[in-house]
């Protein structure tokens, strides 16, 4: 009979692809799963992966095994939890991924009350723009928008990406008040470079009545960052497309004001991401069940809508 230890190894580097990744996730040393992982093959007699510097794949023989066992494991797990779930205190180091602005601006101030109610939690957060492999990099939730599903991810929305466009009091001084996205193509663009595909991002917006403008314009400046772009537009440099959670605070202290406020984009859900077991550590749901209760408390989502 093979162990749980030796089972869960396997499935945790099948699913990362590699043997650092699995061990992140499941608390052992690298050295510790690759061990797992060949006394299984040893004990069953077959290779289940092909190894290279690169990455784990998985043999033939490693696939049919996989699909045999997977969903057994998972069931083992769930009852160990469940006999647990009543009296386990959540405890360990908690990975977690957020964007630099949305992180310091939303999430970060709920974190005295997290701290507080779940002292034996370390939360180890990571703020940065880009979209990372949760399982492979071992994070227990990443926060952002545009993930892929992949298999064994579940989403939890926090809020609307609602983009508006905004310039400052100076620079919309003398000029007339655009009725039309097209009257901004004369303007100074300041453009949001993306980060994945390093093109400038193509404008669009949409009004009350359901009609969308899609337009292009050479940017004056593009910037990598919305913090940047938030900055360049409060100086007076241009006009921009920003997203509520950026531009809310600007707009709160008249910074910068809304150009054409019966238009925005919607740009899909701002979410929190987390594999989807059935149960979860304990440190991972209290994790997304305060911030998620906090963003309804405090109604921030709400706050970050463009056509309130």
């Amino acid at each position: 009979m093979e162990t749980l230890a030796n089972l869960e190894s396997f499935i945790r580097s099948a699913e990362a692809q590699s043997f650092s990744a699995a061990a992140r996730r499941l608390g052992l040393t690298p050295a510790g799963v690759s061990r797992n992982v060949a006394r299984l093959e040893s004990n069953l007699g077959v290779r289940l992966f092909q190894r290279s510097t690169r990455k784990l794949t998985l043999t033939e023989a490693g696939e049919r095994f996989l699909e045999g066992i997977a969903g057994g494991v998972d069931s083992i797990q769930s009852a160990i939890a469940s006999v647990h779930a009543g009296t386990s205190e959540p405890t360990g180091t908690l990975r977690v991924t957020m964007p630099p602005g949305f992180g310091a601006d939303y999430v970060m101030p709920l974190l005295p009350g997290f701290i507080r109610r779940y002292p034996k939690v370390l939360l180890d957060g990571h703020l940065e723009n880009r979209r990372v492999d949760l399982i492979a990099e071992g994070f227990d939730v990443a926060i952002g928008g545009g993930f892929e599903l992949s298999a064994g991810l579940v989403a939890r929305e926090l809020a609307r990406i609602h983009i508006v466009a905004v310039a400052s009091p100076a620079y919309l001084q003398g000029r007339p008040i655009p009725k039309d996205p097209l009257d901004l193509e004369d303007w100074d663009w300041i453009g949001m470079r993306s980060v994945q595909l390093g093109r400038v991002r193509t404008r669009q917006l949409r009004n009350r009545s359901g009609r969308e403008v899609r337009f292009n314009t050479a940017p004056r400046l593009a910037f990598n960052d919305p913090e940047a772009v938030s900055r360049a537009v409060a100086m007076g440099l241009g006009v921009t497309l920003l997203s509520m959670p950026h531009a809310a605070p600007l707009l709160k202290a008249r910074t910068l004001q809304r150009v054409l406020p019966t238009w925005y984009w919607d740009d899909g859900p701002i979410s929190m991401y987390f594999p989807g077991k059935k149960l979860l550590p304990a440190k991972t749901r209290a994790f997304i069940d305060h911030v998620i209760g906090q963003f309804k408390e405090k109604r921030i989502a709400e706050s970050l809508l463009a056509d309130r």
